[in-house]
């Protein structure tokens, strides 16, 4: 019986299990945060100051929507390409897009950079580096042929 490489058929390379794996609790932890954050947890909640509480639960509809794709985007990207299904690079990107809309929202349209200090403005770039990394390795995988 012929191979797969002599069939044409990518072989799943381990560290796609990795990436996948370490991106799906990477996402579930952002699920969390929009979970605890839009259901007003007091437990989660209660870490915040006043004014940080009322910028998060002023969000306008608008921009929980966007978060909620970037969030719920990340997690179902990373269960896709755990599936090696190739839709997850329309979906990490489309998460990316998201998240950077949000960002542009918490940090050019309002005063998240006042309310969340150097400390958020630094996690949202992390946010955005490892979003951006998903979606050119989903990318990565699909033109190798790993993502059907």
């Amino acid at each position: 019986m012929p191979e797969k490489k002599e069939l044409g058929i990518a072989s799943t390379p381990r560290h796609l299990w990795v990436v996948g794996i370490v991106a799906l609790l990477w996402n579930a932890m952002g699920a969390l945060d929009f979970v605890m954050t839009q259901t007003k947890n007091e437990a989660y909640m209660g870490e915040f100051t006043p004014e940080q509480l009322d910028f998060f639960y002023g969000f306008p509809l608008w921009l929980v929507v966007f978060w909620a794709v970037a969030v719920w985007g990340g997690v179902i990207g990373a269960v896709v390409l755990l599936l090696k299904n190739r839709l997850a690079v329309p979906i990490f990107l489309a998460s990316l897009i998201a998240m950077l809309t949000t960002t542009f929202h918490n940090f050019v349209l309002s005063n998240g950079m006042e309310i969340m200090g150097v400390f958020g403005a630094v996690f949202t770039g992390v946010i955005f580096v490892i979003a951006l990394a998903l979606f050119l390795y989903a990318r990565s995988m699909q033109a190798r042929g790993v993502l059907k």
